[in-house]
């Protein structure tokens, strides 16, 4: 099966080939640990995790990298506003980062094998910014190293922007060192109450754009095959990693295709501070199981914006109390002898990363199992949904401990007690009651089956 993605790069989709047939490397821009992650922040790792277990499928070998920043002018004033050293800061949201990802399903297949910290690579980013000034694509002024801009005649063609524009359309920090206004920093002085290196241009620290290039040549080369991250990084980060990697690399290109996915909105609106309106991943998760977070995650296609609600949420909550339901209702049906292909997830999956067609692909499979009949029939069913379900990263916790947990938007308790009553007043031949309770059920959103094996319920 070919795997088509869109590129940002060449404003089409393409198939997909890694430069070696034998080992894919992507590149995902990692967070800058200076706060709790939000909503936001999840939705690239959870998307791109899903591309990383399909790349992995395919190909064999994924070499998939995503940094952590832990040197950035945001820490060191999340550090001074609290009067702590910057490693208590990078260390307390690294670890809640990694938490968060875990919670919602980001661990194995779906995660990254490499995860380089920006300060673990200083070494690496002083030899960088030697290279380009010694190629001309740099230049050293009053203790910065800069890149220059008017040297690389590409800049611009990820975000189809002129030098101008892009001027007009970002915070440019003129400096009078500077040749251009558009000139990036790549290294900047430190004074002594902030985190900084021995260098050629004095003691200092790297800017944010020359961390990731460096990064992804250690441990990727000087080409990969898949860069992704947010459309919110498009420029100037991703433009000036190009810029510098190309030009550091002797003109090879640094990656082969780029893929960008959309922002969260909150109920249509942008999420940002100043708002209010910005969504801590550890507050949700007290609101909400972690698996119905990453169902919303991947309800919307990768590139298009994904409108956060309540009302989203509490469907995705129901939704997979469906989709539970139908394997409780299989509880009893053994189909680990059988290994099925999740063709139509799969197939999704592979046409631009189509999340929201594998979601309904997998909830086509649940109405299968709801009405296998036969002992080859329901295992066949249960095989095909638990083996679509891994594809996305759901529906792999017991049914019963779903429903027993709270993660669910029925009430299992009261729905229970009324499924005993019900089996008392039956027995007892008290019909009327029985046919009371079965409408109480119904307005629940329960149907009760009888079977010989006694009566189970199961969501309408």
């Amino acid at each position: 099966m070919d795997l088509r993605l869109y590129n940002t790069l060449t404003r089409k989709q393409e198939r997909f080939a890694p430069v070696r047939p034998d080992r894919v490397t992507m590149y995902v821009c990692g967070p800058t640990v200076y706060n709790y992650p939000h909503i936001g922040n999840a939705r690239p790792y959870t998307l791109f995790g899903v591309l990383a277990k399909l790349l992995r499928d395919q190909f064999g070998d994924l070499r998939y990298a995503r940094n952590i920043t832990d040197v950035d002018d945001k820490i060191n004033a999340a550090a001074a506003e609290r009067g702590v050293p910057i490693e208590v800061i990078t260390g307390e949201f690294t670890r809640a980062f990694l938490d968060d990802m875990t919670a919602i399903g980001n661990v194995g297949e779906f995660a990254p094998n490499i995860e380089p910290r920006a300060t673990a690579h200083i070494p690496g980013i002083v030899r960088m910014c030697e290279r380009l000034i010694a190629s001309g694509h740099a230049y050293a002024a009053e203790q910065h190293v800069l890149f220059d801009v008017d040297s690389y005649v590409g800049y611009g063609r990820l975000s189809r922007r002129t030098v101008k524009e892009m001027i007009a359309g970002a915070r440019v920090d003129v400096a009078p060192y500077k040749r251009n206004p558009a000139d990036f920093v790549l290294w900047k002085p430190s004074t002594p109450d902030l985190p900084g290196w021995d260098g050629p241009w004095g003691r200092g620290r790297p800017g944010w754009h020359i961390e990731c290039s460096a990064m992804a040549e250690e441990h990727l080369g000087d080409t990969i095959d898949i860069h992704a991250g947010g459309a919110d990084l498009k420029f100037p980060h991703h433009e000036n990693e190009i810029a510098q990697s190309v030009c550091a690399h002797g003109g090879a290109e640094f990656a082969n295709l780029w893929m960008h996915n959309g922002f969260v909105t909150i109920e249509g609106r942008k999420m940002s501070k100043s708002l209010g309106n910005v969504l801590l991943i550890k507050e949700l998760r007290t609101l909400a199981p972690p698996e119905a977070l990453r169902y919303l995650l991947l309800n919307a296609h990768y590139r298009q914006p994904l409108d956060w609600s309540e009302a989203g949420l509490k469907q995705a909550r129901t939704t997979l109390d469906r989709l539970y339901a139908a394997l409780r209702d299989l509880a009893d049906v053994d189909a680990s002898a059988l290994t099925v292909e999740a063709d139509a997830v799969k197939a999704a999956l592979a046409d631009d990363l189509g999340t929201p067609q594998a979601l309904a692909a997998l909830s086509e499979l649940s109405r299968d199992a709801q009405k296998a009949a036969g002992p080859a029939a329901k295992a066949l069913a249960k095989a095909r949904l638990l083996a679509a379900g891994e594809w996305l990263g759901l529906l792999q916790q017991d049914p019963q401990a779903w429903f027993q947990s709270g993660s669910t938007s029925v009430d299992v308790a009261r729905i229970e007690a009324l499924m005993a009553e019900r089996a008392v007043v039956r027995k007892a031949r008290d019909f009327a009651r029985s046919d009371e309770i079965r409408n109480e059920l119904t307005s629940l959103g329960v149907t009760v089956e009888d079977t010989p094996q006694g009566a189970r319920w199961k969501l309408l």
